[in-house]
């Protein structure tokens, strides 16, 4: 079993504890010391700019042209936090409850704790960097209700919360790079991971521009890259997201921690043709005030507008009166599919549902409406041609966030000495099902409050030398197969682009791997990945050389992990034989519908060792304990 190094004691009091237990380094001490931060949005931007200002020697990378082009700024929503401002029973234990509870029992109670913990301090922080939140007429910050939570703790600013959460976290981090305590590197993309005697020493990165392949070593390595939900191909994150710096380190032996826990978000603008390159997200917010709607008699063609009122079906508030539409996210994802599985989807692909805002605006006014929402009304009025103050929205499920990662302990530290994770590369805080307004949450608390703490533990017990292990050998043999890894993709030249192969991965995972599963395609998956992936180290065609600007070569390099990770998502979803959160096997669900949980053999964090490509992978296992909440089969009604 896998050592999480959780601290003893009361729940409340471990992190308190474990932060005075905790090693430090002292002030004068931490320019000795150099760390490597991978990704600069809201987790790898805060974590940079809170170690620079601390007066550690950090370098930040980011294959963006700036910082604030990271997929943290989609995020609409908002960002939770257990303020409790409207007097509506919140608390940090709520908050931990919710969490826990959402995931479907497959998260570690210290580590949501914690971050229910922290959240009133997240708050404080962007406030005083100027994140302009929205607020009530009286000055004061308000709240909204977001999904799996029947309190409003959700502070917003419109539908751009992670955009303006984004730039304060920029700010703060161009401030230490001004400062010069943080080295900038954009345009610059991690193509594997350096481990020198069990220790993650460094990084082997490639100039997006020039082509250049370049070494550089640290006392520690901190990825921050996000997940890899775009190994669906059609996802709502943008086209550059990835699973390469953590799949490359996972190869270094990492361990790849619940790969099948998959996020299917139920409001996204639907798929309107084959050859479409990505997917909308229409925030969750929406449902405080949308409700979600079909037609009772199946494949109904009428307007919304021409169906009366006895002759539709609001599904959600139907089978969960006490949540309604603000059911959690795989809920409410599988119920959308399944009433369009019953053929009363609507549209001209009969693969959507409603999203009407007719009695909030009656209720309220269109002006209160459009002072919540108006972006994002604005967002769909261009995207599909029609005016959701008049129309409803039409909506589907897709895929969006993942709760899968790499393995960390407590310390959000992987079983490879030196080497931290955090944000969603990680998988420690969500379970099985993330809650809506928690990935900003948890990305700002890993960066701001919790590894700012743990690595200082780590760094006081190692000798800072990171110039003169940059000339140990295994930089140069890390250097060598990423050239080779490139040469070999350039000298395919095959016929069948890039995107078409990962279209035809995408596809295959979403059918057979995507809001529900069977063992039979589970089992089918896992033969066709491999031929697929032997075609495309025949038949790929990358054109350019790799010294010049050459998004073609990128793009076949991530699809390349992708076809290596997919099989091991596959694997895990296959070996979990159970439904939990977004993980629903169809042969383990209630009378009703829902997940079957079997706590009996699979309360555990599935941790994969790499063996090599195509050979199968250790199983490792992390137990999950529960001192504090009841396990119970989770109800929303």
């Amino acid at each position: 079993m896998l050592d999480p190094k959780i601290p003893t004691g009361a729940l409340k009091d471990k992190w308190t504890n474990h932060k005075f237990n905790n090693k430090l380094v002292n002030p004068a001490n931490r320019r000795k010391y150099k760390i490597i931060v991978v990704g600069t949005g809201l987790a790898g931007a805060s974590a940079a700019a809170s170690l620079g200002e601390m007066g550690y020697n950090v370098e930040s990378f980011c294959f963006q042209d700036s910082p604030r082009r990271a997929h943290s700024i989609a995020a609409q929503g908002g960002i939770n936090a257990a303020k409790n401002y409207p007097n509506d029973g919140d608390s940090v234990r709520r908050l931990f409850y919710d969490t826990i509870k959402g995931g479907d029992f497959r998260s570690r109670e210290a580590n949501v704790y914690r971050l229910a913990e922290v959240s009133n301090s997240i708050i404080d922080q962007c406030v005083a960097q100027g994140v302009p939140f929205a607020r009530e007429y009286s000055g004061y910050l308000d709240n909204r209700s977001f999904g799996g939570a029947q309190v409003s703790r959700t502070f917003y600013a419109r539908g751009q919360t992670g955009q303006q959460l984004l730039l304060g976290a920029y700010q703060a981090l161009m401030k230490e790079v001004g400062k010069k305590n943080v080295i900038l590197h954009p345009r610059t993309e991690m193509l594997d991971l350096v481990v020198i005697d069990g220790v993650a020493r460094g990084i082997i990165v490639r100039d997006l521009i020039t082509g250049k392949i370049e070494s550089h070593a640290a006392d520690a390595v901190v990825l921050a890259t996000g997940g890899y939900g775009n190994v669906f191909y059609l996802s709502t994150n943008a086209k550059g997201c990835n699973v390469t710096a953590t799949w490359r380190a996972h190869k270094k032996g990492a361990f790849f921690a619940n790969p099948c826990y998959t996020q299917i978000h139920p409001t996204c603008i639907p798929v309107h043709g084959d050859y479409q390159s990505k997917l909308t997200l229409m925030s969750e917010s929406l449902r405080n005030d949308g409700r979600v709607w079909v037609p009772k008699k199946p494949k109904d063609s009428r307007p919304a507008h021409e169906i009366p009122e006895d002759e539709r079906d609001y599904f959600l508030e139907r089978k969960y009166p006490a949540f309604g539409n603000l059911v959690p996210r795989d809920i409410a994802s599988r119920n959308a599919k399944e009433q369009c599985d019953l053929g009363r989807g609507v549209g001209e692909t009969g693969m959507a549902v409603y999203l009407d805002f007719k009695d909030a605006i009656a209720r309220l006014g269109a002006e209160n409406i459009k002072e919540k929402y108006s972006n994002l009304f604005d967002m769909y009025a261009k995207i599909t041609g029609t005016d959701p103050y008049k129309t409803p929205m039409m909506i589907y499920p897709a895929v969006h966030y993942t709760m899968g990662g790499l393995w960390v302990d407590y310390n959000l530290m992987s079983n490879l000495p030196g080497l931290f994770v955090i944000g969603e590369a990680n998988f420690s805080d969500h379970g099985a099902n993330r809650l809506g307004a928690s990935a900003l949450m948890q990305g700002l608390a890993d960066g701001y409050f919790v590894l700012p703490y743990t690595i200082a533990n780590y760094l006081a017990q190692v000798k800072p030398n990171a110039k003169e292990i940059l000339a140990r050998g295994e930089f140069k043999e890390a250097e060598a197969q990423v050239n080779e890894r490139i040469k070999k993709l350039l000298s395919i030249k095959g016929k069948t682009t890039v995107d078409e192969f990962h279209r035809k991965l995408g596809l295959l995972v979403w059918e057979k791997c995507g809001m529900a599963r069977n063992e039979a395609g589970l089992k089918e998956t896992l033969k066709l990945i491999p031929e697929l992936r032997e075609q495309f180290w025949k038949d790929v065609c990358v054109l350019g050389s790799g010294e010049e600007l050459n998004q073609a070569l990128e793009r076949a390099g991530r699809v390349a992990d992708f076809l290596e990770f997919g099989e091991l998502m596959c694997l895990d979803a296959l070996e979990r034989q159970e439904s939990c959160g977004g993980h629903f096997r169809e042969e383990y669900q209630t009378p009703e519908g829902e997940a079957l949980r079997r706590d009996d053999q699979f309360s555990y964090v599935a941790a994969w060792q790499f063996n090599a490509v195509g050979q199968p992978p250790t199983l490792h296992k992390e137990e999950l304990k529960f001192e504090e909440v009841h396990l119970a089969q989770r109800s929303y009604k």
